[in-house]
């Protein structure tokens, strides 16, 4: 039997078959073979079956997604940009820019006068002190696998949560800031919400904040992600907020109704 040239296959076998090669490999390797695979890996079909492959989306998926190809990416690449998020590691990778008081801290949930986190796999929080304490991450998009022409032309949503307690026998204020910056870390946009103060004698709760970026100015390659705070009775030791489970997560692009960002109003 004379051999058959691949190319002499169906196209629905064909695309079957690049269903099952990496992501990667299709797009650097296979797409210049010749027109033909670069049309069918072009296509939205290859990259909805690659989608549903991977789990990204259910066999009676409905949601509207503009590019196939750029929506498997962005969730091949989705995860929490932020590392040690929880202070498993105590303080690495984090950048300690004002270490007043006592100085950070880390901690095991849920601490003197705490209350238990929503989420039983969190088990440590970073605490505060008397005296200003703020701690940084800066986020190089580009390490983390995320291309220009991705960034400035689809721009796909970044999503920034924290999530924040009080003792319950001690006030503190809150702070957070979060800027998405160009290469020379100019702040093109930002989400710096007003300090949060919660009372003495408050109920301890463990708070979330979230905020999505999206339509964001071309351009931004860093995010700069900063929080801490301080209690509000000048006590020695550490009686300031409480942070843990942060988290920078990049998702694909949907089509959804302005919403505010959900953070905790000043407490009186």
């Amino acid at each position: 039997m004379a051999p058959v040239c691949i190319n002499e296959l169906p196209e629905n076998i064909l695309l079957e078959i690049f269903t099952h090669v990496p992501a990667r490999q299709l797009q650097l390797s296979c797409r210049l073979v010749c027109g033909l695979w670069h049309h069918l890996i072009d296509t939205a079909t290859l990259w909805k079956r690659k989608s549903l492959l991977a789990g990204f989306i259910t066999e009676h998926s409905d949601q509207h997604v503009d590019d196939w190809k750029i929506f498997f990416f962005l969730c091949s690449l989705r995860r929490n940009l932020l590392r040690n998020p929880c202070g498993e590691e105590n303080m690495t990778h984090w950048k300690l820019d004002f270490n007043g008081g006592h100085r950070w801290k880390v901690e095991t949930i849920p601490g003197d006068h705490g209350t238990d986190f929503p989420d039983s796999k969190v088990k440590k929080y970073f605490v505060t002190s008397y005296d200003l304490c703020l701690k940084s991450q800066l986020v190089d998009l580009k390490e983390q696998g995320y291309w220009e022409e991705l960034l400035d032309t689809y721009r796909p949503d970044i999503t920034v949560k924290d999530w924040f307690a009080a003792r319950a026998d001690c006030g503190c204020t809150y702070n957070l800031q979060v800027h998405l910056t160009t290469s020379d870390y100019i702040s093109l946009a930002s989400f710096e919400p007003p300090a949060v103060t919660i009372p003495q004698w408050s109920d301890a709760r463990w708070r979330e904040v979230s905020y999505t970026f999206s339509d964001y100015p071309p351009g931004v390659r860093h995010i700069l992600f900063r929080h801490g705070g301080k209690d509000t009775q000048f006590w020695a030791g550490w009686y300031g907020p409480r942070v843990t489970n942060s988290s920078i997560v990049i998702n694909p692009r949907t089509p959804r109704d302005p919403a505010p960002p959900t953070a905790e109003p000043e407490t009186t």
